[in-house]
């Protein structure tokens, strides 16, 4: 249409050997692009647009659609928190409280050693922020190690960036015996430990573990944290198997980085959810802007959405 402006439905359905009902659909289609815009005359009643001019539209409208999601989002975490901030206050005013505010970090070690010597059969752990520390890990051996013995089950969810820290990687191997196993995936929610099914610990700033934590033992919450954690732990790859990928040669964690730039996070975030450097997070932002073919952040995450490589319906 472009290069032969005065040709209407019938020259073009003979000029590229179709019939008129499937030049009428792409017709259809490219309307519904932006691509195309009404004339008001004949032969051609419909006239095209620049394909610069009318992609930049689709992608503005695009981007759009996606604030909105985005929007959507925050108002159900808003609607979230205000539904825990509720319970928390009907739990204080109840006889028997089922929540306990630990303020600090000390705090929060000191009922962790208590937590994992109380524990009878199972602890369930998300582990965010990628490779832990030497001193992290020096805490948690013995803890851990007692908790084998006495027969307790360990799962813990890593970060996939683990397997590229040797030595968060080796003590993931170590975890990994009898009944206990680790998995890993691009990035978690939050850091979370539930205990026995009973009690869940959570921090009150998932940002900003540091501020101190919340201990939960109502039964409602804790099952509903528990489901939370069997969901992300099926759709968990176990510590040994190697990490697939897609048919668009996508692995787990540049899915994930797509849906990061999709929602428009920086790249200080979206190295902070992977748990890997601000430098890493950024190579990996630069290779699937390159394997995109995109020029801007923005213009990746709208052309992700476009080819399929993100899927909208699950950002919402």
């Amino acid at each position: 249409m472009l290069h032969h402006p005065g040709h209407g439905v019938a020259e073009l359905a003979t000029h590229l050997g179709l019939d008129e009902p499937a030049i009428r659909a792409a017709l259809d289609t490219l309307a519904r692009l932006s691509l195309l815009h009404p004339s008001g005359g004949e032969p051609q009643p419909l006239r095209p647009i620049s394909p610069e001019i009318g992609l930049t539209a689709l992608l503005a409208e695009r981007q759009a659609e996606l604030t909105r999601r985005q929007l959507e989002i925050e108002e159900s975490r808003a609607a979230v928190a205000l539904l825990l901030a509720d319970q928390a206050g009907r739990c204080q005013s109840a006889a028997e409280p089922s929540m306990e505010r630990l303020v600090g970090v000390d705090a929060v070690r000191g009922r962790l050693v208590e937590l994992a010597r109380s524990c009878r059969s199972e602890l369930c752990a998300f582990m965010p922020g990628g490779a832990q520390t030497p001193a992290s890990l020096a805490a948690s051996r013995p803890l851990d190690e007692a908790s084998i013995r006495r027969g307790v089950r360990l799962r813990t969810v890593y970060l996939d960036s683990i397997r590229n820290d040797p030595a968060t990687l080796a003590y993931a191997g170590w975890l990994c015996q009898g009944s206990s196993e680790v998995r890993t995936v691009p990035a978690l929610p939050l850091r979370m430990l539930v205990v026995d099914r009973e009690r869940a610990l959570l921090p009150i700033d998932s940002e900003s573990s540091g501020l101190g934590a919340v201990l939960l033992s109502g039964s409602g919450v804790v099952a509903g944290l528990l489901a939370l954690f069997e969901s992300i732990w099926s759709a968990a790859a176990p510590l040994g198997a190697p990490r697939p990928r897609d048919d668009r040669g996508l692995s787990r964690q540049e899915e994930q980085v797509l849906t990061l730039l999709v929602e428009g996070h920086i790249d200080e975030v979206i190295a902070r959810r992977l748990g890997v450097s601000v430098r890493t997070g950024r190579r990996l932002t630069a290779d699937l802007m390159q394997r995109l073919g995109a020029r801007s952040r923005f213009q990746a995450g709208a052309l992700a959405v476009a080819r399929g490589w993100v899927d909208a319906d699950r950002l919402a």
